[in-house]
């Protein structure tokens, strides 16, 4: 019998978007042909799984799910076909049992979600139930989880599930995490996460060769300029003050007040309920984004 590797599970399962099990199984009784295998796939009643499997998934929800005590949360993109099907119950309903999957098991990545139980079957068997069920080819994109020793995970979702954050804040005191005002906070946080999609908390959490290039940029367009060394000094130090301010977290303007930054509606909270309040970090999702 041929050897059944995991890449070829792999394949077959990209090819059919069928469990990696039941993939597994139909490479075995095909002893590792991969057209046999599909065909097997087919008499088990998943011939409309395998046509499907090529169909492009621009459309879906992003779905997130939070701990009871709020200290470890989840988030998951699950596409589809149409915008039609995004909006479904059942759909939903399918996508919002993936992202529990990933709560209770926190799954490195979608291949291991894949293999992960949901109720008597696994994530990977789900998937393919549910592309019988709907009729449009339906794959996760990507999955994340969120976890605090301290603190609380709040989430936002907008635009009907196109676009989900997920918001950590650390506290002082863990009775906080009840407060009203601490609560509100975290949810607005989020809020501003889904539109200004910064690209970090604060200007030390920047990847330093994203900076680089940022400042290889400015520096390049100061020297277009012609100007004196010390005038483009200044230039390259303002944008990237400016690079700072619109895409640090912290920095931001708070959306539903321009004259205040994240950090001072942050610590203004903080001062209300006589704790210490830390933005410990976000995850964005939007249908279709890397």
């Amino acid at each position: 019998m041929a050897e059944v590797t995991s890449s070829m599970v792999m394949q077959l399962r990209q090819m059919t978007g069928a469990g990696m099990m039941e993939c597994k199984k139909a490479l075995e009784e095909a002893n590792g042909d991969i057209e046999a295998a599909v065909d097997v796939l087919r008499t088990r009643g998943l011939a409309a799984q395998a046509k499907r499997a090529d169909r492009v998934t621009n459309e879906g929800l992003v779905v997130t799910a939070i701990s009871e005590d709020k200290l470890s949360a989840a988030i998951a993109e699950v596409n589809c076909e149409t915008d039609f099907v995004s909006r479904n119950e059942v759909f939903a309903g399918y996508a919002n049992r993936v992202v529990e999957a990933v709560l209770a098991a926190k799954p490195i990545d979608v291949e291991a979600l894949l293999a992960v139980s949901s109720g008597s079957e696994t994530v990977g068997e789900m998937i393919t139930e549910a592309v019988l069920t709907i009729g449009e080819n339906i794959q996760i994109s990507r999955c994340n989880s969120m976890a605090l020793e301290t603190g609380l995970i709040a989430s936002y979702i907008h635009a009907g599930g196109r676009i989900g954050v997920l918001v950590g804040l650390k506290l002082g005191n863990q009775l906080s995490a009840d407060n009203d005002e601490v609560q509100a906070l975290a949810k607005d946080i989020a809020m501003q996460v889904a539109a200004a999609n910064p690209g970090a908390v604060t200007r030390d959490d920047f990847a330093p060769e994203l900076v680089a290039r940022e400042l290889a940029i400015y520096e390049a367009q100061a020297a277009e300029s012609g100007r004196p060394e010390e005038i483009q000094a200044k230039m390259v130090e303002g944008r990237m003050d400016k690079f700072y301010r619109e895409s640090t977290l912290v920095d931001q303007a708070f959306i539903k007040d321009s004259d205040k930054s994240i950090s001072e509606v942050v610590d203004a909270v903080a001062k209300s309920v006589g704790d210490s309040i830390e933005i410990a970090g976000f995850i964005r999702y939007g249908i279709g984004q890397s």
